[in-house]
């Protein structure tokens, strides 16, 4: 898989000012000394650029909005099979030839899938942006789909399947337990795609797949760096405004219902070299909901750092795992909050991990770990954002998960208003039994696993 993290985001002060209505015209944020501007070409192209003349290099993300919450049974795993067709080859320019011209420019790209998006990031001399944009408005209209490179990047799929959840055992109680954890909404498949699936994908499949998802209507472009708008604009214009407009993709709208009472798993693993434990919580939040920044830093408090309630507690204290960690999807619609200490006695490990959360529920936390959280989070907004790779990703995040990049620079505050008492609040509401599925990997040895 192309790599990707999820990038952070930062705030700087900015004021605005309304675009006009029509036609559609560059809007225009200030932040710090230089100017945001972006535009929506009228095949629906969001285009997005942040000046930053610091080096001479630029970045271009374009954000599609399909991941595997766009999928359904026969066809999982699509978008992130496109995460790697997408570089191989269209009607004019032969498999490799995208990266050969693109390296040769001086550049470089990446690309990752998740449950909501796939994301194409190109690192590059800001002398090579009319290059960058020749490349990616080709693959946008002209991918081809030659039944031998369809074939091949099958079997890479299938290999990084079998890498990263076959023979991985964290890999493969988190996909079971995400698949438990969700009865009805999309969420449940994995984002690599289930076995049979990733053997079955037709080539009409693939063909509909792309027309419906990698339209400019679908997408969001966001360029930062040694760059001007007006350039940007006129590449656009140039590259991508002639794409022709796709139908919307049918909406998701499926709703997990409450769950109602605790699921477990238990997966076995031949000869794994240790067991684990591991929780997955339902949040209720989704990544644009004013309720996410509390989410985070109840996931900071838990498990960052060495001085966090899961470490002192698990690791330092009882010495029962290894290491302890938590995280919070943040997703288009509510996903998830993950709690894992793997490693040791797995009773004794649920019995610490409960009484801990209970304890926080319970007690609430205080106004030096709250103080301590906002102090991590802040800082990473702030290395995120020293980089224009850090500007863009988190542009574009913003407008695609809150509806508007511009309100990436109210993050700062709204992490400073969350209080102990909404910490807790919401620890009440999410870390309950009922609401979570557990699961475990036990060790077994390879004759007892072929029973």
């Amino acid at each position: 898989m192309r790599l990707l993290s999820l990038a952070c985001a930062l705030a700087l002060g900015l004021s605005s000012v309304a675009a006009p209505a029509a036609p559609p015209a560059p809007a225009t944020t200030v932040a710090g000394s230089e100017a945001i501007v972006s535009k929506t070409l009228a095949n629906g192209l969001e285009i997005i650029v942040w000046p930053d003349h610091d080096i001479p290099n630029a970045n271009y993300y374009t954000f599609y909005k399909v991941g595997s919450r766009n999928e359904y049974p026969g066809i999982t795993g699509l978008a992130h099979y496109f995460e790697h067709m997408m570089f191989n080859g269209t009607t004019t320019r032969a498999p490799g030839e995208f990266d050969r011209q693109m390296e040769a420019a001086g550049g470089s790209n990446n690309a990752s899938t998740s449950n909501d998006l796939t994301i194409y990031t190109d690192w590059f001399p800001s002398s090579a942006l009319e290059t960058i944009f020749d490349l990616e408005g080709d693959r946008m209209a002209n991918l081809a789909f030659d039944p031998k490179v369809v074939e091949s990047e099958r079997g890479v799929v299938y290999s990084e399947r079998r890498s990263s959840v076959d023979n991985d055992n964290f890999g493969t109680l988190m996909e079971q337990m995400q698949a438990t954890a969700f009865t009805a909404h999309p969420y449940q498949f994995p984002t690599i795609g289930w076995p049979s699936d990733i053997e079955g994908w037709k080539l009409e499949d693939l063909k509909k797949f792309f027309r419906t998802y990698y339209a400019p209507n679908n997408a969001v472009l966001v360029v930062a760096g040694d760059v001007e708008p007006a350039q940007v604009f006129a590449l656009a214009d140039k590259y991508l405004a002639t794409l022709p407009k796709q139908p919307t993709p049918t909406p998701v709208t499926t709703v997990e219902p409450e769950q109602q009472g605790e699921r477990r798993i238990v997966v076995e693993r031949a000869n794994a070299q240790s067991p684990i434990v591991a929780y997955a919580f339902h949040s209720g939040i989704g990544a644009g909901s004013t309720d996410f920044p509390a989410l985070e830093l109840l996931a900071t408090i838990l498990s960052q750092g060495q001085s966090s309630r899961l470490h002192q507690r698990l690791v330092e204290k009882e010495q029962a795992a290894v290491q302890a960690g938590a995280f919070a999807e943040g997703d288009f619609d509510p996903g998830l909050l993950w709690v894992y200490p793997p490693g040791g006695d797995t009773a004794k490990v649920e019995m610490l991990l409960d009484e801990e959360l209970a304890k926080l529920a319970r007690d609430g936390v205080t106004a030096a770990e709250l103080d301590k959280a906002r102090n991590l989070k802040a800082s990473a907004f702030w290395r995120g954002m020293a980089t224009i790779n850090g500007k863009a990703r988190a542009l574009g995040t913003y407008e695609v998960f809150n509806g508007d990049h511009r309100k990436l620079f109210d993050a700062p505050a709204a992490y400073d208003a969350v209080t102990s008492a909404d910490v807790q609040a919401l620890a009440n509401k999410i870390l309950r039994v009922q609401n979570r599925t557990t699961g475990l990997l036990k060790p077994v040895a390879a004759k007892e696993a072929a029973k």
